[in-house]
C-alpha cells in the first residue's frame, strides 16, 4: 500500500475538517435574535452544530492520529491485538486503528 498517497488523503481531510470545525465555530458565535421564536430556533440549530462539530472533532483526532502512526512506521497495525488491518478496511476508513475484528469487539463493549 501507498502510504505517502494515503498520507496525503488524511492531510487533505485533516484541512477540510479544520475548516469545518471553524465554520461551526464562527455559525455558533453569530448573535442572537431578540425575537423569542427566533431564539428558541437558534437553541435547536446551535445543537445540531455543537453535535455536527463534535463529531468533526472526533474524526479529525483520528486522523491526526493515524498520521502520527505513519510517521512512527506503526501505521496498518492493530493497536489492540497487534495485527495488521486489511487493506482494504484502510482504503474505506484510513484513520483507523483498530482491525474490524477488535473494532466489533470494543463496539460490543460500548453497546
Amino acid at each position: 500500500m501507498d502510504y505517502h498517497s494515503l498520507k496525503q488523503r488524511l492531510k487533505t481531510r485533516e484541512n477540510e475538517l479544520t475548516q469545518r470545525i471553524e465554520r461551526i465555530k464562527q455559525n455558533m458565535q453569530q448573535s442572537a435574535n431578540k425575537d423569542w421564536s427566533e431564539q428558541a430556533q437558534e437553541r435547536e440549530n446551535d445543537e445540531v452544530m455543537e453535535a455536527l462539530g463534535h463529531e468533526a472533532v472526533q474524526e479529525l483526532r483520528q486522523v491526526k492520529q493515524a498520521i502520527q502512526r505513519i510517521d512512527e512506521d506503526e501505521y496498518g497495525t492493530c493497536e489492540h491485538c497487534g495485527q495488521a488491518i486489511p487493506e482494504a478496511r484502510l482504503e474505506i476508513m484510513p484513520y483507523t486503528a483498530r482491525c474490524i475484528r477488535c473494532a466489533d469487539q470494543q463496539q460490543a463493549m460500548n453497546r
